[in-house]
């Protein structure tokens, strides 16, 4: 990993204190990134403790590659494998659903908008479609659709059409550079301090990594996984992603009663929520990239079944 391409971990000792670590307890980091909740919480750990990371960032999995820990194991795999996880074998779970800094500044990944790299923003290089492929026969409706609802862009179907115009002028696009150019030419207003190829890039990368879909599986998995009294902490940093915990948890945190059957016993409740967290001003004065960020805390009730 290129030194240059630093990474802070935003709300590092909040999610780790908000784990309430058993030093014998076994977790799962879902998101290893670039380890930095992961080195932390090994600290908090016994002998007894285990720690299992996932990530599919082959760069990510480099840098889990230099902890040599008997207590720690990383696989490249995505967190919706969590479902492999033997059932309440977890003390706790961390999903960080933030994209690491260096994801972001290393323009080879294709993830920023503010330097020029093939349009890739596949997390992991080694399988699947790449931004680029995606683009070059895409439907302009199947385009609009992304751009809307995974990136809340509102002229979607502007920059879908204009998208459309420049491969059918020039061929495929060649990198995001030219890519941020077509964008900014067909938004015509942006928030101030916004560039306007800002949700698009969101709403690309989300939807070639199957990022909201690939989420809800996690999260359901944490029900399986996760024991009783067990903690799940989730950071994300945009809407889409905050909507789907928050709507999760609450679904989880209440007893359902079945109308068809208004005398049965109602399906207890399986998670308790424990409220939301948000960086403390410092910590966006230090890490602006922090500033969207919001961690829900809940904990597992009842019976694992």
């Amino acid at each position: 990993m290129n030194g240059a391409w630093t990474h802070r971990t935003v709300l590092l000792n909040e999610a780790i204190t908000a784990l309430q670590v058993n030093p014998d307890g076994r977790y799962i980091d879902a998101t290893f990134g670039r380890g930095g909740h992961s080195r932390l919480l090994l600290s908090k750990l016994s002998e007894l403790g285990r720690l299992t990371a996932f990530d599919k960032d082959l760069d990510a999995i480099s840098e889990a590659n230099t902890i040599v820990d008997p207590r720690f194991s990383i696989r490249h795999e995505g967190f919706m494998h969590l479902d492999q996880m033997p059932a309440a074998s977890a003390a706790g779970v961390l999903m960080d659903l933030g994209v690491s800094s260096p994801q972001i500044d290393n323009p080879v990944r294709g993830f920023s908008f503010r330097q020029q790299g093939p349009l890739d923003m596949r997390m992991d290089t080694t399988r699947g479609q790449s931004v680029a492929e995606w683009l070059a026969d895409a439907s302009i409706e199947t385009m609009t659709e992304v751009i809307r609802d995974y990136g809340e862009e509102r002229f979607a179907g502007q920059i879908a059409k204009a998208i459309d115009r420049r491969r059918q002028e020039r061929g495929p696009l060649q990198g995001t550079a030219e890519l941020a150019e077509v964008v900014a030419g067909a938004v015509k207003t942006r928030e101030p301090g916004k560039d306007p190829a800002t949700r698009t890039f969101q709403a690309f990368r989300i939807f070639i990594n199957a990022e909201l879909e690939e989420l809800q599986r996690a999260l359901q998995a944490t029900l399986k996984v996760l024991q009783p009294g067990g903690r799940l902490v989730v950071i994300s940093f945009h809407s889409l992603e905050d909507r789907i915990v928050k709507q999760f948890i609450a679904g989880h945190s209440r007893e359902v009663f079945d109308r068809r059957a208004p005398f049965a016993a109602p399906k207890v409740m399986q998670l308790k929520a424990l409220g939301r967290i948000k960086p403390s001003e410092d910590e966006v004065a230090g890490n602006p990239r922090s500033r969207s960020a919001v961690m829900r805390v809940a904990e597992r009730t009842g019976d694992v079944p």
